[in-house]
């Protein structure tokens, strides 16, 4: 069975529009939520989320295909971009043989919105003809492959914020097994709009401090109220390893292995024992042929919501005690949803690179359920020699995927 490397990355996040800006904004403890600016949200129960700044999509996009596709899919071809050239590869001599899994929770909800609006103050005659192509969660795929040409497996897994998990995951199987000896794998989310923030706020998921948005998300915290919803895409560059070593690749990473479960408990809220999370980490570990002492650190999902923060934190004790460093990187760049877990990885990846574990600037006063070691309001310098990153969605999804240092 192939063993699977990490040869690019690229990320547009609320930290940062590339890798290079993300890192800086990581080391800084930068806290990238605020008022929202995208809309006028005053009469909104919440009015604050993890917005991405300065971008501009024309950079990386043509104009015309800009208009016809929706901002969770500019978002995904520009992390693309950024991760083939990280990962300096000619896709040319690979296009049958390369995957695109670009996931997302939502897809193309801001279009949706839009449209929608369109439609009820103008009639049919508004809306545009390229609504529906604009709001498949699939297109970023989609569109990714055509730009690059790419003509392997091709498709996006749909599992709410657990959905780029699960695009890595399969993406770690069709290499492993020979379907793919390289893939574009990540996920990409764009919700910032009007009805989803409504949606999420209604059922009480975010956080309601809209006088105090620099510290509404405060993962682990005994006074955290909801997450900071967040946007933005990333991608990485998977490679079969006889193929990374022939071209020569810069390996930043290996995927070792993969851990899924469902918690079959409820909708939206997670089993409060954290029982399907443990058996994910578990599996994971047994598919990298790994103890939990060999993990030195947990890349959260940890939203900020009283219920998933606690359950994760049990789960993570019974597999791991006090053996292991615990942060979330939600504390800093909110929650990307589906995204969430590929950008995660790429910042876990980073701070792997350079043994350094990121602060959670909002930590005032650590649940006193939580009984893992979770890094407070300054970083530290751990050398990292495997870590999992752990994502959960709505419907009960759990992934937990191992990446580690590469040792040929």
């Amino acid at each position: 069975m192939r063993r699977v490397l990490v040869t690019g990355m690229g990320i547009v996040c609320p930290l940062g529009v590339g890798k290079e800006q993300t890192w800086r904004s990581v080391k800084s403890s930068k806290v990238a939520a605020g008022p929202i600016t995208s809309f006028d949200a005053n009469d909104l129960p919440v009015r604050i989320a993890a917005e991405v700044k300065d971008f501009n999509p024309g950079t990386f996009i043509d104009r015309k295909l800009v208009r016809r596709t929706d901002r969770f899919v500019h978002f995904a071809l520009a992390a693309a971009k950024e991760a083939v050239e990280h990962a300096n590869i000619d896709l040319e001599l690979f296009a049958e043989r390369t995957a695109v899994l670009i996931s997302s929770g939502m897809g193309g909800f801001i279009t949706l919105d839009q449209e929608n609006n369109k439609f009820l103050s103008g009639g049919a005659s508004k809306v545009s003809p390229f609504m529906i192509p604009m709001l498949l969660i699939n297109m970023a795929s989609g569109i990714v492959a055509t730009h690059f040409g790419l003509r392997g497996p091709n498709f996006a897994t749909v599992s709410a914020c657990a959905a780029s998990g699960h695009s890595i995951a399969m993406a770690l199987m069709l290499i492993r097994h020979g379907y793919a000896d390289v893939a574009l794998v990540g996920g990409s989310e764009a919700t910032i709009a009007p009805l989803p923030v409504t949606g999420f706020a209604n059922m009480r998921a975010l956080s309601t401090r809209n006088d105090e948005p620099q510290k509404a998300s405060r993962p682990f915290d005994a006074l955290r109220d909801g997450f900071v919803m967040g946007e933005g895409g990333a991608v990485m560059v998977l490679e079969a390893e006889e193929v990374a070593l022939q071209r020569g690749a810069n390996i930043l990473a290996e995927l070792k292995g993969v851990g899924m479960t469902d918690d079959a408990y409820h909708m939206s809220a997670p089993d409060p024992n954290g029982e399907g999370a443990e058996k994910a980490m578990r599996l994971a570990l047994a598919d990298a042929s790994l103890e939990a002492n060999d993990v030195q650190y947990v890349s959260c999902h940890a939203t900020s919501t009283p219920a998933g923060d606690v359950a994760e934190a049990r789960a993570i004790d019974r597999v791991f005690g006090s053996g292991v460093y615990v942060n979330s990187s939600k504390a800093l760049m909110g929650h990307l949803l589906g995204a969430a877990s590929a950008a995660e990885s790429v910042i876990a990846i980073m701070e792997m690179q350079e043994g350094y574990l990121h602060a959670m600037p909002n930590l005032d006063e650590l649940d006193p359920e939580i009984k893992v070691r979770v890094i407070g309001k300054n970083p530290e310098n751990v050398q990292i020699k495997n870590f999992i990153k752990n994502s959960f969605g709505f419907g009960g999804h759990n992934v937990s995927l191992i990446f580690g240092r590469y040792e040929g």
